[in-house]
């Protein structure tokens, strides 16, 4: 016997209504992460005595520019709902959880911006 309404079983919602895409969200940037992160160590590795001319032309062409975008894209998303989801499970005075939160997404659009301006920027040469 299920105390699930009709309605939550087609929806497949838990009492918070959004808690499960949260739950998906972070571990499909999890899965993306792992390609993303062994790609980004092997172009560090192949960095290594290079000179900053060689690394700033390795770094502009397209397909590393757009490889770095989205590591930037998945580990900022992973780290923003993992942070959030922290803050909601620990911090229990209301207005202190929401402004945590509303923090926890600035800090992490500037982190995400800052580094996607940086790799553009590298990458169109400027």
């Amino acid at each position: 016997m299920s105390m699930r309404t009709p309605l939550g079983r087609v929806l497949g919602l838990g009492s918070a209504k959004s808690g499960t895409e949260d739950f998906w969200v972070q571990r499909v940037t999890a899965i993306a992460n792992v390609p993303l992160t062994l790609a980004g160590l092997f172009l560090v590795i192949s960095l290594t005595g290079h000179s900053y001319p060689g690394i700033k032309q390795i770094l502009g062409s397209p397909l590393v520019a757009v490889l770095m975008i989205l590591f930037i894209i998945a580990n900022v998303w992973h780290m923003k709902i993992g942070v959030q989801v922290v803050i909601e499970d620990y911090v229990h005075d209301h207005l202190q959880k929401l402004t945590l939160v509303i923090l926890n997404n600035f800090f992490a659009w500037a982190v995400g911006l800052a580094c996607m301006f940086a790799i553009l920027k590298i990458s169109f040469g400027v």
